[in-house]
């Protein structure tokens, strides 16, 4: 599902360089990623989803090279292939949650929703506990029910890749649980592929392996 080859990247203004010599993960892999702040786990993430392009090096999802591909087919590839679960949620304030949940139908005129998709909205949405929210909007929920309605929206269209950055960052216990719960029950029902940032070592368990930045050189350029 992905293959890191060589990779180079720099902030043009900044220190920090992040090297990848070799990163492989299986379709249907479960891998968390832990480090340091600033060691350039988030800035990873967006390689892999094609936010950013490297300097150098390859990047390869599903069998396509997207590091090469130009902007419009990166958000393309991005839209139909990848659930990106940001840290920061990213939810549009003026639209409800259910409308922010189908947020990826609106944007890409090519994902068309289908007879299993508003099954699958209220699924996901019960299964995370914000089924009684769907109509509010997000300055109306707590700070994790807002995460638990980014997780949705990343799920929604059944995504072969899934990025997951701090996803359960916000969340007690209980609901840390439920949302780990999903994402890994998303691996096991669509053999999609799961790589999650993360600072908690009590949730590492069920992963096929544990990276940490280190090993990627992440450091200060010279």
């Amino acid at each position: 599902m992905i293959s890191i080859r060589n990779l180079d990247f720099r902030f043009p203004r900044g220190g920090f360089r992040l090297v990848v010599p070799r990163f492989d993960v299986p379709a249907g892999g479960r891998v968390a990623i832990l480090g340091a702040s600033g060691s350039g786990k988030t800035t990873l993430l967006d390689l892999l989803a094609g936010i950013r392009v490297p300097d150098a090096g390859s990047v390869t999802v599903a069998g396509q090279e997207i590091s090469r591909l130009p902007d419009a087919a990166r958000r393309h590839f991005r839209i139909h292939r990848i659930g990106l679960i940001f840290q920061a949620f990213e939810l549009l304030e003026y639209l409800t949650v259910q409308e922010n949940l189908l947020l990826p139908y609106r944007i890409s005129p090519s994902l068309r929703p289908d007879a299993d998709t508003g099954a699958r909205l209220s699924r996901l949405a019960e299964e995370t506990g914000i089924g009684g929210r769907l109509r509010r909007y997000p300055d109306q929920l707590s700070h994790g029910e807002r995460q638990r309605a980014a997780i949705c929206r990343a799920l929604i269209a059944a995504p072969d890749l899934i990025l997951a950055d701090e996803p359960t960052g916000n969340l007690d216990p209980e609901n840390k649980r439920r949302v780990l719960d999903l994402l890994l029950g998303q691996v096991a029902s669509h053999g999609a592929t799961l790589v999650m940032v993360t600072h908690d070592h009590d949730l590492l368990e069920p992963f096929d392996r544990v990276v940490q930045m280190r090993d990627f050189h992440g450091a200060e350029a010279a």
